[in-house]
This record gives C-alpha cells, sequence and structure tokens, in this order.
C-alpha cells in the first residue's frame, strides 16, 4: 500500500476528535460505545486546544486521505508519568490496521521526538488489546500495571 507519513496541518487538527474515537478498545463481542463518549472529560484531555507546546501529531495519508494518526502532548490521561513526560495516543481506521502502518507511525514518531530532545513517552493501553506486542517491539516497556491496563514507558 502506498502512503506517507507526514506533521498534521492545524487545519485538519479536527480529524483528532475521529481518531480519539477509533482509539478506544472495544473487546471481542462488546458493543461500540456511541461516538458522543469522547466528549467526556478523560477523553477530551486528549485532543482539547491541541497545538499548545508539547502537542505533536503525524499523520498516515493514503490516497490523499488521512488515515491514521500518532499524538503526543503532556496531559494528565490514564498514562500519565510526570509533567515532563509525553502521552501518547494512536489509532488508524479499521481498515488500514494489521498491514504495518501503526508501527510505522510510531517508529516515525519516537524519532521525531527523540530528534527533538524527548527523554522518554508513556501510554497506557488495555492487556487484551493486540497492539500491546506492537508497543513492545518498538521499544515500550510495562511500567505499571492494573487488572485490566499496562502503563508502558520507551526511553528515547
Amino acid at each position: 500500500m502506498d502512503y506517507k507519513i507526514r506533521e498534521i496541518k492545524e487545519s485538519e487538527y479536527s480529524v483528532l476528535s475521529d481518531f480519539l474515537y477509533e482509539a478506544i478498545f472495544i473487546p471481542k463481542g462488546m458493543e461500540k460505545p456511541p461516538k458522543s463518549i469522547i466528549e467526556q472529560p478523560e477523553f477530551q484531555v486528549y485532543i482539547a486546544d491541541f497545538g499548545k507546546a508539547d502537542d505533536w501529531c503525524l499523520v498516515a495519508e493514503a490516497k490523499e486521505k488521512i488515515v491514521g494518526a500518532v499524538w503526543v502532548r503532556i496531559m494528565n490521561d490514564y498514562g500519565h508519568i510526570d509533567d515532563e513526560t509525553l502521552s501518547l495516543a494512536i489509532s488508524l481506521y479499521e481498515e488500514y490496521r494489521h498491514l504495518g502502518l501503526g508501527t510505522a507511525l510510531m517508529r516515525e514518531m519516537l524519532q521525531f521526538l527523540k530528534d527533538k530532545g524527548y527523554k522518554q513517552i508513556s501510554l497506557s493501553v488495555q492487556k487484551a488489546n493486540y497492539a500491546v506486542n506492537m508497543y513492545r517491539k518498538v521499544g515500550f516497556a510495562v511500567v505499571k500495571e492494573n487488572e485490566e491496563e499496562y502503563i508502558m514507558v520507551c526511553h528515547l
């Protein structure tokens, strides 16, 4: 598949709400929640007022359409480590998953942040999410866990 990875444009920030919704892990057999779920404060922390200092986003584009996004910011989210560690979110539209795009986006973002001088990033992921293996493959390690989730960190 032909795609390119690039920085998001300010005029495209609104697509982050779509990718935030796509980032919600739905276990097998569970119904997708209504799209309005992303209006809740614990989700809005990922995208509200995006574009401030320490907000970075890369997108994957195929056939001139954004099909995936990886973004980071310092926020008090599920994967929060400290006020200097960026928290990461990533998602792809369903039809673009399992094609290597997520791994490519992650690798590109890790290098991008390393080049900017960041030392580490974190994320939270449900233990049942298939993406756990991809996170490990690109350098994330579990630093905390509870019954359902891992908090993972990658040193850059």
